[in-house]
């Protein structure tokens, strides 16, 4: 007789090989290295993947860029030297004056103040009184931002004109310890945030219910993705309301049901679920020896072999001296060099990758080879020139 525990674990593997089943065929992967190993992430979803939300940006529907110059007080002597830095000296005398304190002529020897830029992000529909997160970065000498205090900063658009006032006391993840023979430095302590820091004081005009038609721009350009964005949207509507104008940008006409209520098209548009396509393409980071390779990457037949050639040069000088009671020796320095050459087995195997392969192939076949990153670069650039990798390599 079976036991409870067996005949549960054999309806979970029967459920396990049902739900498997069902979704077979229907898996995306993407491949990233980052040690010698390359390793597959496969991640299985239905065909509609993505909602249009991720995939798009709306027109009127974006962020702006503002800026400001200003001052960080309360530094415990780590902001900056004014010798060094003249238009802190010039911004302290100016904030004075307006205060009603005269201090031109005087030799101001402050420690404890720093000159910084302050930036921050308004978004299209931010309203008066509202409160936006700004960052801080010292553009002087200053050594250290901890403990310092914003002073009322205003913050500029592109068009010139003040958009919000920043104000409030500086978070600083980073620090610097040390001695007269050592430091120590940990992050940044020169940048900071103010969580809430700016309060905004005018409103960009913009008004969403006066657009009869609206455009949507693709994060990642395709011709292929643009067209089911359409696609999807004109079947949600009932009417050819989309149509993509090039492979970054569909533009939609707002149907007459949801005339003087984009709100409501916008967010019953977002959530359609599109499936993106995407360009064969292996992404190469030289500097850190990543790698990533999109699952649309196909190879043709073709055998790979990699020389794993290691020369190693030692040098170990010897000290040659006469004896104690030589009579005219001299000390000299005698070099001794040793050379050592290994080639590694590992290199000497031939790995044959079949005509249109997946990734996992792909994948099996380069681990075959038992190869570290950077000669794994080496490798897809090679199959590139020799016509056997259909897919573009992008070097970060």
């Amino acid at each position: 007789m079976l036991s409870r525990v067996t005949i549960l674990a054999r309806m979970l593997t029967n459920q396990s090989f049902k739900i498997a089943s069902s979704i077979k065929g229907a898996a995306k992967a993407v491949t990233i290295t980052t040690g010698a190993l390359l390793i597959c992430l496969t991640t299985t979803s239905a065909n509609a993947e993505s909602r249009i939300k991720d995939l798009v940006s709306f027109e009127g529907v974006r962020e702006n860029q503002l800026v400001g110059y200003g001052l960080v007080v309360g530094l415990n002597g780590t902001g900056d030297t004014l010798r060094n830095s003249p238009f802190t000296e010039q911004s302290i005398i100016a904030m004075l004056e307006r205060m009603g304190v005269n201090t031109r002529g005087t030799n101001m020897k402050s420690v404890n103040t720093a000159a910084v830029m302050v930036t921050a992000n308004l978004s299209a529909f931010s309203r008066v009184g509202s409160r936006v997160d700004v960052s801080i970065s010292s553009i002087g000498d200053a050594q250290d931002l901890r403990g310092g205090t914003l002073v009322v900063t205003p913050l500029f658009g592109a068009d010139g004109n003040v958009y919000a006032v920043a104000q409030g006391s500086l978070q600083i993840s980073g620090f610097t310890a040390g001695g007269a023979a050592e430091t120590v430095t940990q992050g940044v302590p020169t940048a900071g945030r103010i969580p809430n820091g700016a309060l905004i004081e005018r409103e960009l005009n913009y008004s969403l219910n006066d657009n009869s038609s609206l455009n949507l721009s693709l994060r990642s350009p395709d011709f292929t993705t643009a067209r089911r964005i359409s696609y999807a949207i004109n079947q949600h509507i009932g009417s050819p309301v989309a149509s993509p104008l090039d492979p970054a940008t569909v533009e939609i006409t707002v149907p007459d049901s949801y005339s003087g209520n984009m709100f409501s098209f916008i967010t019953d548009i977002e959530q359609l679920n599109v499936d993106p396509d995407q360009r064969a393409k292996v992404v190469v980071d030289e500097r850190s020896g990543i790698i990533v390779i999109g699952s649309e990457v196909k190879v043709s037949e073709v055998a790979i072999a990699q020389g794993n050639l290691t020369i190693r040069v030692t040098e170990t000088p010897q000290v040659s001296q006469p004896g104690a009671f030589a009579e005219g020796g001299e000390t000299q320095v005698v070099p001794r060099t040793e050379v050592e050459v290994d080639e590694s087995e590992i290199g000497r195997k031939f790995a044959i990758l079949e005509s249109g392969v997946n990734l996992q192939d792909l994948v099996d076949g380069l681990n075959a080879l038992g190869i570290n990153p950077r000669d794994m670069i080496a490798i897809l650039q090679a199959l590139k020139v020799s016509g056997a990798l259909h897919a573009d390599i992008e070097v970060m």
